[in-house]
C-alpha cells in the first residue's frame, strides 16, 4: 500500500490533491501556506484537512520503521519465512505488526520458557493436536529430574498451550472486538482514603459501575485521575464466560482426551495473559480517544480566546485589582508600551478612595487614555464599582478581561526580558491592558495550558496536546497577519514560515534600521531565505508602506498579476483596491497562470474588496450585575447577565461576576437535545443565565439558559 492509499482511506478528496498536497508538505510548506495560497493544488483542502493528511503521512512514516525494525528482529532470530514476511509488508495497522511479532518479541523469562527447557513442547504439541492419544500414559514418557510426575508435565505442556493461544492473532482480535464492544468499566473506593477531604470531589465513582462505551471522555479522565492519585481502583472488564465461548470456538476441535487440558490451558491464558494485555490495550484506546476529545475541546477553546474581539490600537489604564496589597495601575500607549505605573488603595484596609480617584482621573488626563482595562480575579468588581464613580472629562470605556495566565507570563522569562526593571506586580498589570487592545499578540506568550480554558488538560499526552495547542496558535496568528513593525518576536515566531529564531532576527533588524517599509525588504534579515519569505510575506502587514498590497493577504508572487488588472483596467493598484465597481469588472479566467489558479485569483479579487480585513470582531462592553458581588449574594431563581468563560464536554462555566463561575449543563444550554456545546455557546459570548442551585459550602452554582 503506498502513502497516498493509506492517506486516501480517512481523508475524503480526490487522489491527485492528496497527492499535491504531500508534496507541498514535503517541500517543507508550511500548513497555512498550502490552504491559503495553493488551493487550486489542493482542490481547496482546509487546515484541518491538510493536518490530517501530514498526520496521516507521518502515521504511514512510523508504520514502515516499525516493519523494518520488527523483519530485522525477525530475521536475526533466523525465524522469517516468506509467509510471514509476506504478513508483515501487507499489514499497515500498527495492532497486527505487533500480534504478528509477539511470539518472536524478546520477555522475560516465562512459565512456557521453563517448561520447553525442561523438555515439554513434544508434549504440548501433542495435546494442542487433540487426537485420540493418551495423554496421561504419554505424560510419562517427559519425566525428568525437573518433572518428577505425570501432572507436572501436563502443567508444563498447559503453560506452553496457554501461551500459544495468547500469542494467536485470531483470539486477540476477537477478544479486542468483544471488549471494544461490551467492556464495562467498575470503581471501587480505596477504603483507608474514603474519608480524605481531597477524595470528595471523586465520592461519586466510590462505588461506579457503566458500560466503557457510553463513558464520556471527562468521566473517563476523571476516574483515572482518582485512581492515579490513590483513591479508587480501577478495573475494564468483559463477562468471563463470553471471552471463554470465543476462545474455545477458535481453539478447541471437538471433544478428546486432550480437550479437558486444552480448556485448562484456555482459562489460564485468559486470565494470567490475556484479560491482563487486552484489558489494559482497550482502557489505553479509550484514553486515547478521551484525550483527543478533551485536546479538541481545549484548542477550540483556546480558538476562540486568541480570536477574542481587540479593541485595538488605543491608550489604555490597565488594573490589577486588590485589597490589602492594593490595585496596581499602568497607562499603556497605542502600541502597548509602558508609559507609568503606581499602586492605588481604594478598598478596605487602607480605604483610600478619594485619593485613588484623583491619582487614575490624573492618570487618565496626562495619558490620554481611551479606555479601561480591569482584572476579573479578587476585588475586581469593587474595583470595577470604584471606576465608574469617577467623573471623568471623556466617556472612557470600561472593560473586565479575564487575568487567566497573567501570573504566569509576569514570572515568565519572556516578562523579564520586556520588563527587566519591573517587578511581577507592574508586569501583570501590563498584561491585562495588552489582552484587551488584542488578545492574540498577548496570549501567544503564555503557555496555553495556564490560559484555564480546558478540561483535563494535565491528564492527557503532553506530547499531542502541545502539538495541538501550537497548531491551533499558529492557525489563529496567521488567519489574521500581524503588524511586523510592532509584532513582538513571540508573536512573529508563530508566523507562517518563520519560527523563533528568525522572529529574533526580524526584531533586531527592525531595531537596527527602523520600520519595515516594505514586504521585499525581509530578505535582508540575516538567515531568511527564499523558502522563508514565500511561506510568511503574506501573513505580515505593513500599514502605510511603499506598495499598498503589502497591508493586505494578496501573496508577493501575486503582485503582477494584480498590477496586470490595474492596468488593464487602466487605473492604479491604490485606486483598484477597495474599488468594488472595479473590481466587478475582473474576469478571474483572464488571470490564471500555471502557478495561480482559479481559486487563486478569486481569493485576490476577495482580498482586494477588503483589504487586511480582521476576521475578529469588535470588542463590546459588558456588565455584570451591580447587586451580585459574590456567591452570598446569589439566590435560586435569579435571572443574571455573564460571559461564557470555559467550555467542556458536559456544559459552559459562566462568569457572572464573582469569583467563582457556575456551571450549565449541557441539558441546560437550550429547550431540546444537544450534542455538541459549541453548537450554542462561544468562548467569551454574553448570555443571560437563571441560578438553580447554589452551593456555598462546596462553591458550587448551577445555571440554566433555559429561561
Amino acid at each position: 500500500m503506498t502513502n497516498l492509499q493509506f492517506i486516501a482511506q480517512k481523508v475524503a478528496t480526490a487522489a491527485i490533491n492528496i497527492q499535491n498536497t504531500v508534496q507541498l508538505l514535503q517541500e517543507d510548506c508550511t500548513i497555512p501556506f498550502i490552504s491559503r495560497y495553493r488551493k487550486d493544488k489542493t482542490g481547496n483542502l482546509d487546515e484541518t484537512q491538510i493536518e490530517q493528511i501530514a498526520k496521516l503521512q507521518k502515521e504511514y512514516e512510523a508504520i514502515l520503521k516499525r516493519k523494518e525494525a520488527i523483519v530485522k528482529s525477525i530475521e536475526e532470530q533466523n525465524a522469517l519465512t516468506p509467509e510471514l514476511d509476506k504478513k508483515i509488508q501487507q499489514s499497515f495497522d500498527l495492532q497486527d505488526l505487533e500480534d504478528l511479532y509477539l511470539p518472536y518479541k524478546k520477555k522475560k523469562r516465562t512459565k512456557a520458557d521453563v517448561a520447553r527447557e525442561n523438555g515439554l513442547e513434544p508434549l504440548a504439541k501433542i495435546i494442542m493436536a487433540q487426537k485420540n492419544d493418551d495423554v496421561d500414559f504419554l505424560a510419562t514418557q517427559y519425566l525428568n529430574d525437573a518433572i518428577v510426575n505425570e501432572e507436572a508435565a501436563l502443567q508444563g505442556a498447559r503453560e506452553i498451550i496457554a501461551e500459544w493461544i495468547n500469542e494467536n492473532i485470531y483470539v486477540r482480535k476477537q477478544l479486542r472486538r468483544l471488549y471494544e464492544r461490551k467492556a464495562s468499566i467498575t470503581t471501587k473506593v480505596v477504603k483507608t482514603k474514603k474519608d480524605e477531604q481531597e477524595a470528595q470531589k471523586f465520592n461519586q465513582y466510590f462505588d461506579w459501575s457503566e458500560p466503557l462505551t457510553k463513558a464520556p471522555s471527562h468521566r473517563l479522565l476523571a476516574m483515572l485521575r482518582a485512581e492515579n492519585e490513590g483513591f479508587i481502583k480501577f478495573k475494564i472488564e468483559a463477562d468471563i464466560d463470553e471471552a471463554y465461548d470465543l476462545i474455545d470456538e477458535l481453539v478447541l476441535k471437538g471433544q478428546s482426551p486432550s480437550t479437558p487440558h486444552v480448556q485448562l490451558a484456555i482459562e489460564d491464558s485468559y486470565k494470567r495473559l490475556l484479560q491482563p494485555a487486552i484489558a489494559n490495550e482497550t482502557l489505553q484506546e479509550a484514553k486515547a480517544k478521551a484525550d483527543a476529545n478533551s485536546i479538541q475541546v481545549f484548542a477550540n477553546n483556546l480558538g476562540q480566546l486568541l480570536l477574542a474581539p481587540p479593541l485595538g490600537e488605543k491608550r489604555i489604564l490597565a488594573i490589577d485589582p486588590g485589597f490589602r496589597s492594593g490595585c496596581k495601575v499602568v497607562c499603556l500607549d497605542e502600541k502597548g508600551d509602558l508609559l507609568y505605573n503606581e499602586t492605588i488603595y481604594p478598598h478596605a484596609p487602607q480605604n483610600e478612595t478619594a485619593m485613588a480617584m484623583k491619582k487614575i482621573k490624573s492618570m487618565v488626563n496626562s495619558y490620554k487614555i481611551d479606555a479601561i482595562s480591569i482584572g476579573n480575579g479578587t476585588a475586581s468588581r469593587e474595583t470595577e464599582f470604584f471606576i465608574k464613580k469617577i467623573a471623568f472629562d471623556k466617556p472612557l470605556q470600561v472593560f473586565i478581561v479575564s487575568e487567566a495566565g497573567a501570573s504566569v507570563y509576569s514570572a515568565s522569562k519572556i516578562a523579564r526580558e520586556e520588563f527587566p526593571n519591573y517587578d511581577v506586580t507592574v508586569r501583570g498589570s501590563v498584561s491585562i491592558g495588552r489582552r484587551l487592545s488584542d488578545p492574540l499578540a498577548e496570549l501567544v506568550k503564555i503557555d496555553p495550558k495556564a490560559i484555564g480554558v480546558g478540561q483535563y488538560q494535565h491528564d492527557v499526552d503532553q506530547t499531542k496536546l502541545k502539538e495541538e495547542l501550537d497548531a491551533t496558535v499558529i492557525r489563529c496568528v496567521n488567519s489574521v497577519g500581524i503588524n511586523i513593525n510592532t509584532a513582538s518576536k513571540h508573536l512573529l515566531s508563530y508566523v507562517s514560515g518563520i519560527g523563533e529564531k528568525l522572529a529574533e532576527n526580524i526584531v533586531t533588524y527592525r531595531s537596527e534600521n527602523g520600520p519595515f517599509d516594505d514586504r521585499k525588504q525581509l530578505k535582508k534579515v540575516p538567515r531568511l531565505g527564499d523558502k522563508a519569505f514565500q511561506q510568511g510575506a503574506a501573513f505580515i502587514r505593513i500599514a502605510n508602506g511603499k506598495n499598498p498590497l503589502d497591508n493586505s493577504a494578496v501573496h508577493p508572487e501575486a503582485y503582477a498579476i494584480v498590477e496586470k488588472m490595474a492596468k488593464d483596467l487602466k487605473t492604479s493598484v491604490t485606486d483598484l483596491i477597495a474599488n468594488k465597481e472595479k473590481i466587478a469588472l475582473i474576469k478571474p479566467e483572464n488571470y490564471v497562470t500555471p502557478e495561480i489558479g482559479i481559486l487563486g485569483i478569486k481569493d485576490i479579487l476577495k482580498e482586494l474588496e477588503k483589504p487586511g480585513l480582521d476576521p475578529r470582531k469588535s470588542a463590546k462592553i459588558f456588565e455584570f450585575d451591580p447587586n451580585v458581588k459574590s456567591i452570598k449574594d446569589l439566590k435560586t431563581g435569579m435571572i443574571l447577565p455573564g460571559i461564557v468563560n470555559n467550555i467542556t464536554n458536559f456544559g459552559c462555566f459562566v462568569d457572572i461576576g464573582i469569583k467563582e463561575s457556575g456551571l450549565v449543563h449541557i441539558s441546560q444550554l437550550k429547550a431540546g437535545f444537544v450534542s455538541d456545546v459549541n453548537e450554542v455557546v462561544k468562548l467569551h459570548q454574553h448570555v443571560e443565565v437563571k441560578v438553580t442551585e447554589v452551593d456555598e459550602d462546596r462553591k458550587r452554582i448551577q445555571l440554566t439558559m433555559v429561561i
